[in-house]
């Protein structure tokens, strides 16, 4: 008995993370379940030590698949490391959370060193004496904003199907030219309510997609994880710069124990070389970071 209930669980395991984009949209299930792809691969000593208890070399060998396509689709990501070499760009983004009781402290952990910075969930104005002497530039809309060391030449604020501007567009002119900057924090995705996360980011693509910027950056919060099947409306066109550049998952939320990625900073006509993930005390997300080259 034992041994049949291994195989199967092995064989169901390996099925779903290596077919999960096959998988029917049960009810906004499949969106989480795809956010929490990865920790699947848990299951995999678990299930070994019962194919042992079950003393079934077939069980073993069974159990042992799952782990096998674990290493194939997520060991990349482990063993990645960023191309490196100069940058001209630093650049992060945080959901700085609303409820956090000093926004300020948490922005200073992030903004040291930045050229660009993307916050969601503002709070009033209260940052911008904090944020002032790094960045002599900012512009927001509603609770989402870009501080900037280098000139915004044009803005304007967007709603992406939330009935509210929750979504920013500005040009920056950086030494080495203009760059196009959205800042968004699109709907949340909860089992069974994704249908406006979903109508959020299809608006999101049609944006990005009527945009003929040269150089372009998305930066926020899209409630979307890296492995949901939906963040393929963006990616590609657009490329992530945690793929490209950083090591590991990057999960940045919840900031006590990350399990997803709903954070991300995606490009087109720049290179990343490095990427990576950093503390902001008091949040609720970790802070997504990269460096670009122009």
């Amino acid at each position: 008995m034992l041994r049949r209930v291994v195989m199967v669980m092995a064989a169901l395991i390996a099925l779903v993370m290596g077919g999960h984009r096959l998988l029917p949209e049960l009810g906004g299930v499949t969106p989480v379940l795809e956010s929490l792809l990865p920790w699947l691969g848990v299951a995999v000593p678990f299930l070994l030590v019962a194919a042992l208890a079950a003393r079934s070399g077939s069980a073993v060998a069974t159990a042992a698949v799952p782990g096998l396509v674990w290493g194939l689709m997520f060991g990349p990501d482990l063993l990645r490391s960023g191309p490196g070499g100069p940058s001209d760009l630093s650049v992060a983004t945080l959901n700085i959370g609303a409820a956090t009781p000093d926004q300020a402290k948490a922005v200073r952990a992030v903004a040291r060193g930045r050229d660009l910075l993307a916050l969601q969930e503002l709070r009033g104005g209260g940052l911008d004496p904090v944020l002032a002497a790094r960045f002599p530039y900012h512009f927001t809309a509603g609770t989402v904003g870009l501080w900037s060391r280098y000139p915004i030449t044009e803005t304007s604020r967007l709603d992406l199907g939330l009935g509210w501007p929750r979504a920013l567009r500005a040009v920056v002119r950086t030494p080495k030219g203009r760059v196009t900057v959205y800042v968004a924090h699109l709907a949340s995705a909860r089992p069974g309510e994704t249908a406006v996360r979903d109508r959020t980011l299809a608006e999101a693509r049609r944006v990005i997609a009527r945009d003929g910027s040269d150089r372009l950056l998305l930066l926020g919060d899209l409630n979307t994880a890296t492995t949901d099947r939906k963040l393929a409306s963006l990616v590609p066109p657009l490329t992530d710069a945690h793929v490209e550049a950083g090591t590991g998952f990057g999960f940045t939320w919840p900031s006590m124990f990350p399990i997803t990625r709903p954070d991300h900073i995606l490009y087109r006509g720049l290179t990343a070389t490095r990427a990576g993930v950093e503390a902001a005390p008091g949040s609720d997300h970790l802070a997504a970071v990269a460096w670009l080259r122009i």
